[in-house]
């Protein structure tokens, strides 16, 4: 538990304190944030502000993780480090993408069947190494599974391996993309992304005090290093709430790609491992809904252009949009919402969200349902 303070608290401090230099070195190179044109034109006063601010976010998150192991004088665990190597690796890609932003000074960086080359190859190899029985512990747990779960495996649905590895990647890409998409307003994504972290805290604390290493029975948890994922867990959590304090609206740095893409699939890898994959739909249900928002405006926009009869069945023109602009929160902002108002309510959204996905996670194990 000692770490988990230590992991938590050290992250914030890196955090706070290293954005205010990252924020005047990302000024001195000119990394300001380039902004797209057909976009709310209240957002062109955010040109030029510092992006990449994920950098930080990653960087404390690592060095808060490790630091705390050294001082309580812990090894890392093969769970913490591949969950570690999937918030570096994504980092990666997004910085690549933000990157070629900044140097262009264009809104587009990767091209998107680039960042999602980028992306697999990560999921991939995390994937691969979850899996792998060379990573099981003396009880033969490895720190994903081959089962779909919900809080638990779902025994009878045993996937195999090429299924399983395309699940991985569907979680992975989906919500390291997921967050992405959030991630267009003041403080958004940085403050619903505490709230998970926060989450997934607790929910790594409990299963590790239920643990079926512990003692084996119908409520205990099949999950490899819960007390380690909890350090990392934590560590994020103060990153991101050492970032917020400078991200928040009016933000004088952006999280970009860097971070929206590595604390997305931090996200991803603590669902796969902690055995809650679809519980992550209910606790990161506004990402879902906001990238929801984006493919069903796309959809019914083609689907309009291409087919008479979807138009004469629902009385809609060529092109039809459902929302004024997506992602989600551009929609109301179009419709007059002030930016701190659109997040607040979105971080009150969140809130919710967590708050029924842990009573959800709590009510099974109190109903012993297995």
């Amino acid at each position: 538990m000692r770490a988990i303070l230590f992991g938590g608290g050290l992250s914030l401090l890196i955090s706070l304190l290293g954005t205010r230099y990252a924020i005047r070195f990302f000024t001195r190179q000119g990394f300001g944030q380039p902004i797209r044109d057909d976009g709310p034109t209240t957002h062109h006063v955010k040109r030029g502000t510092p992006t990449m601010g994920g950098a930080v976010v990653v960087l404390a998150t690592v060095v808060g993780y490790f630091a705390a192991k050294i001082i309580t004088g812990q090894a890392p665990t093969a769970s913490a480090l591949l969950l570690i190597f999937l918030l570096v690796g994504l980092g990666i890609v997004g910085f690549l993408d933000d990157f070629l932003k900044v140097s262009r000074q264009h809104s587009t960086g990767l091209r998107s069947r680039a960042k999602m080359i980028g992306q697999t190859v990560v999921a991939i190899v995390f994937g691969v190494l979850a899996l792998s029985p060379m990573l099981e512990d003396e009880r033969g747990a490895r720190p994903a599974s081959d089962h779909i779960s919900f809080i638990r495996d779902y025994e009878r649905f045993a996937l195999p391996a090429v299924i399983a590895m395309l699940l991985i990647w569907f979680i992975v890409t989906g919500f390291s993309n997921a967050v992405n998409l959030a991630d267009g307003l003041d403080g958004l994504a940085t403050g619903a992304s505490l709230f998970i972290f926060a989450a997934y805290t607790l929910v790594n604390i409990w299963q590790n005090s239920q643990s079926c290493a512990l003692e084996a029975g119908p409520k205990c948890y099949e999950v490899r290093d819960p007390l380690d994922l909890a350090v990392v867990a934590a560590a994020l959590t103060g990153a991101c709430f050492g970032f917020l304090w400078w991200n928040a609206s009016p933000a004088q740095i952006i999280l970009g790609d860097t971070g929206s893409l590595s604390l997305g699939g931090a996200m991803a890898g603590f669902a796969i491992m902690t055995r809650t994959e679809l519980l992550l739909v209910i606790i990161g249900g506004l990402f879902v809904v906001i990238t929801l928002s984006v493919m069903i405006q796309v959809s019914v926009f083609k689907i309009s252009r291409a087919s008479g009869l979807f138009r004469s069945v629902f009385r809609v023109q060529p092109g039809h949009r459902v929302f004024r602009m997506t992602p989600l929160h551009h929609h109301f902002e179009m419709l007059g919402w002030e930016q701190v108002t659109i997040v607040i309510r979105f971080w009150i959204v969140t809130g919710l969200a967590v708050a029924v996905g842990l009573g959800i996670f709590y009510a099974e194990w109190v109903a012993g349902i297995g």
